[in-house]
């Protein structure tokens, strides 16, 4: 079993259980790969009247409700962290965002600086705004400081999903994450684990 000398802490919004699945399968990808994982979801604003009214959201509440808050500790526990949301017309769900919005102390500080960045999501229909999603994404981790690590198309299975801008899926609570996202979320969470180790241990050499 590969060292586990890294920290990563996947953080994520899921509202009927897409996201909630492709950040369990990258959770344990990158502890397979050698690091140790925390998997933390968004908290909650929609009301819950809205989220009785959709059987997939009352099901995916239930069936997630163990799953620890994100907190600010998780940012700074984490040598990298990948952000996982739905697209909300073509940008982050305002869940997710809300928790990004809450780190101005931290980036003021310069405490979210130099750590890997990456992300995931997810949408109803093709072309539905996955690229601007994590695009938009990407933005609050220039402003952060923080290193981007994309897949890209460095595998051959990236032709395959053909995002190269994080690991993505079309569908929703009656089409879960087929072998195309699954294969892209362990690519995805193999290169966030390599290079995080790769930055950790230069930059510990370089000081």
């Amino acid at each position: 079993m590969p060292v586990h000398d890294v920290k990563v802490a996947v953080i994520y919004y899921s509202s009927t259980g897409t996201i909630a699945e492709l950040a369990q399968r990258i959770a344990d990808a990158a502890e397979h790969a050698g690091a140790d994982v925390r998997l933390r979801r968004a908290a909650e604003l929609a009301p819950q009247t809205a989220i009785d009214a959709n059987p997939a959201w009352a099901a995916n509440a239930a069936a997630t409700a163990d799953i620890m808050e994100a907190t600010h500790e998780d940012m700074l526990w984490a040598d990298a962290v990948i952000f996982g949301t739905p697209t909300r017309f073509g940008n982050v769900s305002s869940q997710l965002k809300q928790y990004l919005d809450t780190l101005g102390g931290l980036w003021q500080q310069g405490r979210l600086a130099d750590k890997i960045y990456s992300g995931f999501t997810a949408s109803a229909t093709k072309h539905g705004g996955q690229e601007s999603t994590l695009l938009a994404l990407y933005q609050t981790v220039h402003h952060f400081g923080g290193i981007l690590v994309a897949p890209g198309y460095t595998d051959p299975a990236k032709f395959s999903d053909g995002n190269p801008y994080g690991t993505s899926h079309v569908g929703g609570p009656d089409t879960p994450p087929d072998d195309d996202a699954r294969t892209a979320a362990r690519i995805q969470a193999e290169r966030v684990v390599k290079f995080t180790k790769a930055v950790k241990h230069g930059l510990s050499l370089a000081s």
